[in-house]
């Protein structure tokens, strides 16, 4: 039985024996198996493959006056939206003012040149009046002297000349007067013409919805944001959409480091946030290999990526949120570990792993890797307990280093290392041991 001095010697050489066995502040990890996964999560967009674009006519500079509200349902042949093109306005009033003032002027040239005529017309009675009296003097002529004959016979004659001219004048003023008018009419007609293009052009400002479904305003390349009344808009600028229902893609509007990572054909899985316990998958289709500006005028770039939704519990409604998980790399029943578990010393990569109560440390292979974890293609068995950390140097007793045959190999292929109906790893990946003295 051990005194009391003894007994207090007793317990602080255990506490001692305990406290350089054991370091508490180092996490350990269990190595298993188990699925590893290489992914990103980054939002996207739900919006359809296939719509109907409603744009701005051709030409056009102009802005938006009236547009309807996002997410409407509007009927076949409702408005849409009214643009505002104070140019066009100007150059309609103005045509329109002048095709009023050649009608105008057609009818006053009208006038004047029926007057013209009717004066011409009153002459030429008046000349026949004056050549038929003369004739009937004639009657007396036999009756005259010699020279009063000649002055008769002269007077006769002049009447008649007179005659031949006023039925020329009149003539040739029938011809001046259609050529006259004929001449304003095709103005008029020309100016009629300028006014009907000018007014279709003004329709045209005027978009109407091509058959009935949902509206969704554009985004403005200016800011980034749905169109709004005021904002400007040119030729063929895409206003507002129609989706079709029957088959949807995710937009992804990624930075520029997310951007590189992701590639064609990689997995994507989605959930959405109006829709819970709703989930779906696709793939990536396309990268677009010019980014846009996050504003106007910002240096920072997004990249537009388009991922496709193969399968899905409840198609989503176009413009609803998608949360996308994008999977680079994956491989079933590996050995993975987190990163901060793996060292470098000397080009080697290592982990310090826990053996009764002490510390050995063993040189590893890595496979694929994530950022947060790395596959462990030798170095490591099921079961096995790792530090998070470096434990205390007094504490670590091994060194164990791989065989020459698989340190020499950058990478062992993760099949070959899959164990089989519960059997350990095959001898070439277990370690060799090295005591240190």
């Amino acid at each position: 039985m051990l005194s009391k001095g003894n007994s207090l010697i007793f317990t602080f050489l255990m506490s001692l024996t305990v406290s350089c066995s054991h370091d508490p502040d180092v996490s350990t990890y269990t190595v298993s198996y188990g699925n590893f996964s290489n992914s990103m999560v980054i939002e996207g967009y739900v919006e359809p493959v296939n719509s109907t674009t409603l744009t701005s006519p051709m030409p056009c500079d102009g802005t938006i006056q009236f547009l309807v509200e996002d997410g409407e349902q509007v009927e076949e042949g409702q408005v849409v939206c009214i643009i505002e093109w104070q140019q066009l306005q100007n150059e309609y009033d103005q045509m329109t003012i002048a095709l009023e003032n050649a009608e105008v002027g057609i009818n006053k040239t009208q006038a004047d040149l029926n007057m013209q005529f009717a004066l011409l017309e009153a002459q030429v009675r008046t000349n026949d009046a004056d050549t038929r009296i003369a004739q009937m003097d004639s009657l007396q002529i036999a009756f005259m002297s010699p020279g009063q004959r000649t002055i008769k016979e002269l007077e006769l004659e002049r009447a008649s000349i007179e005659k031949a001219r006023y039925e020329k004048k009149l003539n040739a003023l029938k011809v001046i007067q259609q050529t006259e008018i004929k001449k304003l009419e095709l103005e008029i007609q020309r100016f009629r013409t300028n006014v009907q293009s000018v007014k279709e052009r003004l329709d045209a400002l005027t978009l109407k919805a091509p058959r009935g479904g949902l509206i969704l305003r554009a985004n403005s390349p200016l800011t980034g944001t749905k169109l709004n009344v005021g904002d400007p808009v040119w030729s063929r600028f895409p206003v507002a959409t129609m989706p079709e229902f029957e088959q949807m893609k995710v937009k992804i509007m990624a930075p520029e480091a997310d951007f590189k990572s992701i590639n064609v054909n990689d997995s994507v899985f989605y959930t959405f946030d109006a829709m819970p316990g709703n989930t779906g998958s696709g793939k990536i289709l396309k990268k677009s290999p010019m980014g846009q500006p996050y504003k106007r005028g910002s240096t920072v770039k997004f990249f537009e990526i388009e991922a496709s939704i193969d399968s899905v519990q409840t198609m989503p409604e176009p413009g609803f949120t998608a949360n996308c998980r994008i999977i680079f790399k994956q491989s079933e029943n590996v050995i993975s570990i987190p990163q901060i578990a793996i060292f470098e010393e000397d080009s080697l990569k290592i982990v310090f792993v826990r053996n009764q109560g002490r510390f050995e440390k063993r040189q590893v292979l890595t496979g694929i890797s994530s950022q947060k974890e790395s596959v462990i293609t030798a170095g490591l068995k099921e079961g096995d307990i790792i530090t998070l950390s470096k434990p205390k140097l007094s504490l670590v007793k091994k060194q164990v280093a791989l065989l020459d045959s698989l340190a020499q190999t950058p990478e062992t292929p993760v099949d070959s290392l899959k164990p089989e109906n519960g059997q350990q790893l095959p001898a070439t990946v277990m370690p060799q041991t090295i005591i240190q003295p």
